[in-house]
């Protein structure tokens, strides 16, 4: 199973790479625990990395591309792969495609998990997460008690992050449906995209994505 897992921040990306790792026995490759993966090694390309991080600029493709082509080469990734995170843009797309072909290793489909920008900026303006024990609630659809009354023998601490306030919120949205929409012509013209409605449970989400690629679990 090779894929590349489409979705905006709240979709429950997370979530489904946890599912599909347990089931299919591939890693999920996220750019952003590459990244910090090879700046605490300090391999060449995380030196690369830190350098560009260092002067507040994004890390170039050639740099990231490197990084996934490393980890593709590990054992665990001979059976596939869960891309999450890359790519972002359509050059990213190109590029990836390209080295991906020359490993030999293309992509099977493209998962876009697929939800309602006002479904997504609830969710994610109303998650919460307790300072004590880090377990996640949601004053809309998870409140405290519905999960576990007391963190510990004390009620939870609960607080907001900084990137789940609104005006970050509608900003990081605002963002992925600029970046992700070419994404998702080119990869339907390519016969590649499968585009499963994320609004529903995580089991049900989970049977549907099975039921989109295809791939039954090992």
């Amino acid at each position: 199973m090779r894929i590349v897992l489409l979705g905006a921040p709240g979709s429950g990306k997370g979530t489904q790479s946890a599912l599909l790792i347990k089931a299919y026995g591939v890693p999920q490759i996220s750019t952003g625990d590459l990244l910090r993966e090879a700046r605490a090694k300090g391999t060449e390309l995380g030196l690369r990395a830190k350098a560009a991080m260092d002067a507040g600029k994004l890390v170039d493709d050639a740099t990231v591309l490197g990084m996934i082509r490393e980890r593709l080469s590990q054992p665990d990734a001979v059976n596939g792969f869960i891309l999450d995170g890359f790519p972002r843009n359509l050059a990213q797309a190109e590029a990836l495609e390209k080295m991906l072909a020359d490993l030999g290793t293309p992509l099977e489909a493209v998962v876009l998990l697929n939800l309602d920008l006002k479904i997504l900026f609830k969710r994610l303006t109303g998650r919460r997460i307790c300072e004590t024990c880090n377990q996640v609630f949601n004053i809309y659809t998870s409140p405290p008690g519905m999960l576990t009354e007391k963190c510990g023998d004390k009620p939870h601490r609960l607080i907001q992050r900084e990137d789940d306030k609104e005006e970050v919120i509608g900003k990081r949205l605002d963002v992925y449906e600029a970046q992700t929409k070419p994404l998702i012509s080119h990869y339907r013209e390519a016969g590649l995209l499968r585009v499963v409605d994320a609004d529903a449970d995580m089991n049900t989400v989970f049977k549907n994505i099975q039921q989109a690629i295809g791939t039954p679990a090992q």
